[in-house]
């Protein structure tokens, strides 16, 4: 499941962002004179990068997301520049049952003009019952040189374009202490083999080499998930894990068996986990927000979870090559290739009017990306992003490994599956597992509850 529908998003940790945080742009500085029939307020030249998108005075555009609180104001400081100088006014609403509601909402006739979609899956289901509108060429121009293919198709239904990509999570890294590793001797593996032997070598010390947690309410499930996903991408490659997710490859397929029984070898072993919690049933009732903090009390070495974690280290925690914590990538055995699994959110439309039009071609510019990156902790996979931008050397990290030409990019598979597997069984059946149901067993329950249709 993609992180942004997820109620971690409700609000950063502490320190993380400040809503003090004072956007300059249109309608920011009084040193010059309002252009001449300007009704917007900025000055001619803050709002000289606006002017393509035209003026619309006293429009409105709505929009939908399951982004709240603290990066909901960001977002909106970030486009205040933007309705300043085209006149127009972004009503942004946030909701944690998003997914629900925008069918609610599209059922009875009072659908967004645009919402931040967070799984590809569900933007499929409008496009498909011909509710959403195809994406202007100007969008989809953009698409085509900010994004690599394998972010665009996300956003493409039967060979239409509906919806740009927006922000983005990298879920293929793994925690750990720098300080800690340097102390012991311990070296970042760069293999499956190399990261499974160096966690017997942590275990003989004493000390649990993984933490984790999955609990996450009516989501508890969700990290194990991820999990499963990284390592199929890994065992089977894209095009297999393309035809897992959509059942073309049965959930349990002997190679899906042995994917997930790897992925046993870690999460099932209680020599291996659960550090600073317990056996690995503790696992199930760990907080996922909680997951990895005793390694900031040397209780565990290692907790495998995606790039926002940065946001969820106790206060004060040093995220850095040499500082408390800090992240490397999951590997595989395959070292000329760096599958990389993540999620996103892509922004469609259910209308069509220049304002919307014109809002959503904004929302798909490195400027948007840049502006909101300028502001607090924010990953995009645009390719015109400037890294200097990051706030956070794992937001740099992830950006880096997105623009990498070697990456071979695949959205969280949960995400992508119909919602009665992919937010459903899939999750129940992960939890089960922890709790120590077999691996055959939970991947047939699974594998039964696919839809027929």
């Amino acid at each position: 499941m993609s992180f942004p529908s997820r109620p971690v998003r409700l609000g950063l940790a502490a320190g993380t962002v400040s809503l003090a945080l004072i956007v300059t742009g249109c309608g920011s500085g009084d040193s010059g004179k309002q252009a001449e029939g300007e009704s917007g307020g900025g000055t001619s030249a803050e709002c000289a990068p606006y002017a393509k998108y035209g003026k619309h005075d006293g429009k409105k555009v709505t929009v939908y997301s399951p982004i709240r609180d603290a990066e909901a104001d960001l977002f909106a400081q970030t486009w205040k520049p933007f309705e300043t100088c085209t006149g127009m006014k972004v009503t942004y609403e946030g909701s944690g049952e998003f997914e629900a509601q925008i069918q609610v909402r599209v059922d009875g006739g009072n659908p967004p003009d645009l919402a931040f979609f967070p799984q590809p899956g569900l933007l499929a289901r409008f496009a498909k019952a011909g509710k959403l509108k195809a994406a202007s060429p100007e969008v989809k121009a953009l698409a085509d040189s900010g994004w690599t293919p394998d972010w665009v198709k996300y956003g493409t239904v039967d060979g239409t374009f509906y919806g740009a990509p927006l922000g983005a999570s990298v879920k293929s890294f793994v925690w750990y202490s720098p300080t800690m590793f340097k102390e012991k001797g311990w070296q970042v593996p760069t293999t499956w083999d190399e990261l499974m032997t160096l966690s017997g070598t942590i275990a003989a010390t004493g000390v649990k080499p993984w933490c984790a947690g999955i609990e996450s309410g009516d989501a508890t499930g969700w990290p194990a998930t991820d999990w499963i996903e990284d390592v199929i991408l890994r065992e089977l490659g894209p095009d297999e894990y393309d035809n897992w997710v959509a059942h073309k490859l049965p959930f349990n397929d002997p190679k899906v068996v042995a994917a997930v029984d790897k992925v046993g070898a870690i999460l099932k072993n209680d020599k291996f986990v659960n550090g600073g919690y317990g056996p690995v049933k503790s696992i199930a009732s760990t907080a996922f927000q909680e997951g990895g903090v005793p390694i900031t009390a040397g209780k565990c070495a290692m907790h495998r979870q995606a790039s926002f974690y940065a946001n969820f280290w106790p206060e004060g925690t040093k995220v850095a090559e040499d500082g408390d914590v800090f992240a490397f990538y999951l590997p595989g055995n395959d070292t000329a290739k760096k599958p990389v699994l993540g999620a996103g959110e892509f922004v469609a439309a259910f209308a069509e009017r220049p304002e919307v039009n014109a809002f959503q071609q904004y929302l798909a510019t490195p400027d948007f990306a840049n502006a909101r990156m300028k502001l607090a902790t924010y990953v995009s996979a645009n390719k015109g992003v400037d890294l200097a931008n990051a706030q956070n050397p794992i937001d740099k990290l992830s950006m880096q490994m997105l623009q990498d030409p070697a990456t071979v990019f695949r959205f969280d598979g949960s995400d992508l599956m119909p919602a009665a597997v992919g937010a459903g069984t899939f999750w129940k059946g992960m939890t089960d597992w922890i709790n120590g149901k077999d691996t055959k067993t939970v991947l047939d329950f699974i594998d039964k509850s696919w839809p027929k249709s």
